[in-house]
């Protein structure tokens, strides 16, 4: 997982440096975003659900998660979006507004897909995986007419399952002007809108599907605030992030690697104590100054799911605006099209 996040930071950095070459998005421009004013009163997006769980025939035509004992990726579907909808107070109820089911591994970017003698004797030797791992995205837009779905006002974004090495990124904007979303863009022209692919693993849990939420979350957001520079003084999302390896006595929320008082990444369970003031949070935009001493008792005591719940829950989620900027960060969070 640490050289997954270093060779995703990495590729951020050389995008971000190009972008700047290019004078922003290459390809596309977007209007300025919109305001509190503008705000609905909530959000129902609609998902295209494609779940790749091959059929196992040497094992009775069984499911792949049947035969290796995985999770069952529509009870994932029912408890991620419950947890979005409690974290966001309600304001994001996500829908399936369709549903596809494919007893196959999805194609990697050079023509290979798995078949089930080969899968399962990679999975049951941990070695001989495939290289590349990348899955073709191209051939997945196609194959499900998908940018068309968008077009005739279908669907909203796309949630893809599979299992551990289908080779998705947790997350992919697709579209005109599609920027970092914790992957490089794949900007299409024959689309009107942004789309966001998320790339989920059903032997993994709600809690790493709220993971790939939350770093979409830190791609969206530090869009947003880009144009505040880093200061945390006038970039409230940084100040948002802050914890206390990185600020001392200063820790806010952290990010969804760090919790406030985390020593590294993943670090949810630490048991020391440190100041944040991560409550006031709660009263953005207005601030009451509130500190106090916090651990991992507050998000779980290190247990994934309960960590990303918590940090969602401190999203700020109130009407108006700040700096021009909508006060309720979930707006931006859900949709791409929004962010200039």
């Amino acid at each position: 997982m640490g050289f997954q996040v270093g060779l995703n930071n990495l590729l951020k950095e050389l995008w971000e440096q190009l972008s700047q070459l290019w004078g922003g998005s290459p390809g596309g421009t977007t209007p300025p975003g919109p305001g509190g004013d503008d705000l609905p009163g909530s959000l129902q997006p609609r998902v295209l659900l494609i779940i790749y769980n091959p059929v196992i025939r040497s094992q009775g035509n069984r499911k792949l998660t049947q035969v290796l004992g995985w999770n069952d990726p529509d009870q994932l579907c029912d408890g991620y979006i419950a947890d979005l909808r409690e974290c966001s107070g309600g304001w994001i109820d996500y829908q399936i507004a369709e549903r596809i089911e494919v007893g196959d591994w999805p194609v990697k970017v050079d023509g290979f897909r798995y078949d089930e003698e080969t899968y399962l004797r990679c999975w049951r030797t941990g070695s001989g995986w495939h290289d590349p791992d990348a899955v073709d995205y191209e051939a997945i837009l196609a194959d499900f007419d998908i940018l068309a779905r968008v077009e005739l006002g279908r669907i909203d974004e796309v949630w893809l399952f599979a299992s551990p090495f289908a080779g998705f990124y947790e997350s992919r904007m697709v579209g005109p002007g599609a920027f970092w979303c914790n992957a490089p863009p794949l900007e299409r022209f024959d689309v009107s809108r942004r789309l966001v692919v998320m790339g989920y693993n059903y032997e993994r849990g709600v809690g790493e599907m709220l993971e790939s939420f939350g770093h979409r979350i830190e791609s969206h957001m530090d869009r947003v605030w880009r144009n505040f520079g880093d200061d945390p003084a006038h970039n409230l999302w940084r100040r948002f992030t802050l914890y206390d390896m990185i600020a001392p006595g200063q820790a806010n929320c952290g990010n969804v690697h760090f919790a406030p008082n985390s020593r590294g990444d993943y670090d949810w369970g630490n048991t020391a104590y440190v100041p944040s003031n991560c409550d006031d949070w709660l009263n953005f935009p207005n601030f009451q100054g509130l500190v106090r001493q916090v651990n991992c008792q507050e998000w779980g005591n290190g247990e994934i799911r309960a960590h990303h719940k918590w940090w969602l829950n401190h999203l700020p989620k109130a009407p108006g605006d700040t700096s021009s900027i909508a006060n309720n960060w979930w707006w931006y969070a859900v949709d791409p099209n929004i962010i200039p």
